[in-house]
């Protein structure tokens, strides 16, 4: 589906002969004017070197007009030559935008660990990338996949006109602290740097690090946003809509999750501060033994508790309430409740968990997905 971007902002993909499927996978964003923007990257030690790059250039407050993805490949682990690579990743990129700054262009890559990158396949490829630019998603949106199996973006518009698109990518390897996932929200909303900097780690928190499939933290995850600064919006609203675009990629990276045939959504309520919401709800959505029972049907109400005790959260284990399909299993004790009839109604495409831990006012959402026998299959032959 076509997606309009902001405006000031072009988008396109190509195929490289990066991955050997045949598929598109370098993509291009380019932005007319210098942006506005902000970056969280993964807090894993082992780092790609795009992740120290733009972290480098992220420290110095350099003005960036574009960012260039790969996909197939992660140029993780490459040493120096994967370095080099990831600098001329940037610098050809520049020159075929006609900027004078590669430091004006971050870069981006996924996919297998410790191969290096075919650089030049990149830079043959580049012409023809730059060329398809348009002002539409979906070439871009394509061209970052891995395994998934689907295309994932969000769009919200603001009252003066404004828009605020996502892009994402993202099945496997992840977890809190982001994920193997990379994400590009773009808008044309007037907010100053200094502002969008302070904003984007709180957005991220609230959605992206609350998004789980595996528990396995990525080496080259990102989660960018640029502005370019168009059009005047309140400030309040444009946080909002940036925090549900986020919240929306956040839910279709985790119902599209490698193997995954449910979407686990996890509400926690009643919490004594938002971080012990944010844990007990990561804990519960983690959980192989939850995850494996949602697969199942399975209304094991006690992996929920016992993944919400685990999880450092507060609570009164003789207050406490767990809801499964809007069913209550747990309130101070067991409940009845018609097991047959509960188990049908999880046998659907989303399960949904609410926990109150009635010791305050806070609340947290965590999404996640089942564990099936496909997701050992996709990752027990991954490289072979």
């Amino acid at each position: 589906m076509a997606m309009k971007l902001p405006k000031g902002f072009e988008a396109a993909g190509t195929k490289a002969g990066i991955k050997p499927s045949g598929l598109q996978d370098l993509g291009l964003i380019y932005c007319l004017d210098p942006t506005a923007w902000a970056l969280t990257s993964t807090r894993n030690q082992v780092k790609a070197a795009c992740v120290s790059r733009n972290q480098s250039i992220y420290r110095a407050g350099t003005p960036i007009r574009a960012v260039v993805v790969n996909s197939g490949n992660a140029n993780a682990a490459t040493g120096n030559q994967g370095i080099k690579s990831d600098e001329d990743f940037g610098i050809f990129t520049a020159n075929a935008l006609n900027l004078t700054d590669s430091q004006s262009v971050l870069t981006a890559s996924t996919g297998i660990i410790g191969v290096q990158l075919p650089i030049d396949k990149v830079y043959q490829a580049l012409p023809s990338l730059v060329k398809n630019l348009k002002s539409e998603s979906p070439g871009f949106a394509e061209s970052i996949l891995t395994t998934d199996t689907t295309t994932k973006e969000v769009a919200v518009v603001l009252k003066n006109g404004a828009r605020v698109v996502g892009i994402a990518k993202g099945s496997g390897m992840i977890h809190p602290d982001m994920a193997t996932m990379l994400a590009f929200v773009l808008t044309d909303a007037v907010i100053p740097q200094e502002t969008l900097r302070d904003l984007w780690p709180r957005i991220v928190d609230e959605s992206f690090n609350q998004l789980t499939v595996d528990g396995d933290t990525s080496t080259n995850d990102m989660a960018l946003v640029m502005s370019s600064n168009r059009v005047p919006e309140d400030a309040l609203e444009l946080a909002d809509a940036l925090n549900s675009v986020c919240m929306g990629l956040a839910e279709k990276i985790a119902q599209d999750g490698e193997g995954a045939t449910k979407l686990m959504i996890v509400q926690v309520r009643g919490a004594r501060s938002a971080t012990e919401a944010r844990l007990a709800a990561r804990a519960v959505a983690l959980s192989p033994l939850v995850k494996t029972a949602v697969h199942g049907n399975d209304p094991n109400w006690g992996r929920i508790l016992a993944a919400v005790g685990a999880s450092g959260a507060s609570f009164n284990q003789e207050k406490i309430l767990v809801k499964l399909q809007g069913t209550v299993v747990y309130e101070n004790a067991p409940q009845n409740f018609d097991l047959e009839k509960l188990s049908s109604t999880m046998n659907t495409e989303t399960v949904l968990i609410e926990i109150d831990l009635k010791v305050g006012n806070h609340s947290a959402k965590a999404w996640g997905c089942d564990l099936s026998a496909e997701y050992i299959r996709i990752n027990a032959e991954y490289t072979t």
